[in-house]
């Protein structure tokens, strides 16, 4: 079993380029609003069935 599974030629340490932290954090700020939103739509209309 000399033969490697993997070739050799694939460098270690390939680095990544994508989003800046900055995109994360706009795209953690929209999340957030989302899910406020959501919660707040779910309660109007939970206290609206209550006064059914």
């Amino acid at each position: 079993m000399s033969e490697k599974r993997f070739p050799r030629n694939v460098p270690n340490h390939q680095v990544r380029t994508g989003p800046n932290p900055q995109e994360f954090t706009m795209a953690d700020v929209a999340f957030v609003a989302t899910i406020l939103a959501v919660f707040a739509l779910v309660a109007l209309v939970a206290k609206g069935v209550t006064k059914l």
